[in-house]
């Protein structure tokens, strides 16, 4: 979940952040001990799913709701405007800028937070001034889009990470790629008709090397809220193409059997080499015992090996937060 806050005098998006590497060592205390957040909104609009900001801009922002669509600010949060009031969708799952040009802003409809209430959408929509208009560009059955990623190299070269429906076998899900701003799309990786894809990451720097998270995710009826959402389709996948072919990573230190929701990162700066991915084991060991393989997991080898750097120890393994 990615929540809009404001830092002092310094507006961020507050989001999944990684230090590149080459930083130069960790940031002292002292240098941040007393600043505070505060909430700077918008108090309507339902809770946050996407943020995304404009580089070079530091005041303007965007951000999706679960139901109530594409806001933004260009003061740093002091006020913010609609932006997604005419589509005949509400729910934002995804939302991005391209970093080539940043008039472009692409928006994935339905949530992916698994909730009993979960909203769907009805694919991707591009805007090309900023979210003032917004055109469908198609997937109109993925349902659920969980991330997108722009090319920094070209603003029509674009992929969607969708989940699909929930509560139903489709095949409008996994990974789709575009080279004409949606116009058309290409199905880049697809698992099952059970599986989609649920989130996208990369190095800037290093454009052709990205990773996607699939997730085996369905919802039965007769289920309680906190039955785990896991299955053996979830995995990491790794293209070194632009996302055109992908491969499964497995082994070498990532766990095997039913997983769950896989968040993933990238820092950036390291060439592709540090990703971190949360990652849910339903079995064999229940959450915060010594057999269970839940938590953080670090590759500093572009995906080569893993090893699980914090346990989870305090979540369940439904992961549908």
């Amino acid at each position: 979940m990615r929540i809009v806050f404001r830092l002092c005098n310094l507006s961020i998006v507050a989001s999944t952040l990684v230090l590149p590497a080459a930083a130069g060592g960790d940031v002292p205390e002292s240098a941040y001990q007393d600043l505070a957040w505060r909430l700077v909104g918008p108090l309507r609009g339902g809770w946050a799913t996407a943020a995304c900001g404009v580089v070079g801009q530091p005041f303007t922002f965007y951000f999706g709701a679960a139901d109530g669509g594409v806001w933004k600010t260009t003061d740093a949060g002091r006020t913010w405007v609609p932006s997604f009031q005419h589509e005949g969708v509400a729910s934002i799952g995804a939302l991005e800028v391209a970093p080539s040009d940043p008039s472009v802003l692409y928006a994935g409809t339905g949530q992916v937070t698994t909730r009993w209430d979960v909203t769907c959408g009805k694919g991707v929509f591009r805007s090309g001034d900023g979210g003032v208009t917004w055109e469908h560009r198609g997937l109109p059955e993925s349902e659920h889009i969980g991330r997108l990623w722009v090319d920094p190299r070209d603003a029509n070269t674009v992929l969607a990470a969708a989940l699909g429906h929930l509560h139903g076998p489709n095949a409008e899900r996994g990974v789709f790629r575009s080279t004409d701003g949606g116009k058309s799309w290409s199905r880049v990786l697809f698992v099952d008709q059970d599986t989609g894809a649920v989130d996208l990451a990369g190095d800037p720097a290093m454009p052709d090397v990205l990773f996607a998270a699939t997730w085996q995710a369905r919802r039965f009826p007769w289920q309680a809220y906190f039955t785990p959402i896991a299955g053996p389709g979830s995995g990491i996948q790794r293209s070194t193409d632009g996302g055109k072919t992908w491969t499964r990573l497995a082994g070498n230190g990532l766990p095997s059997g039913s997983l769950g929701r896989i968040g993933l990162a990238v820092a950036p700066g390291t060439r592709a080499q540090r990703i971190y991915a949360t990652i849910g084991v339903e079995a064999p060991g229940s959450p915060g015992s010594p057999e269970s393989k839940s938590g953080l997991y670090r590759s500093d080898d572009g995906g080569g090996s893993w090893q699980l750097v914090n346990p989870d120890s305090d979540r369940p393994t439904t992961t549908s937060a």
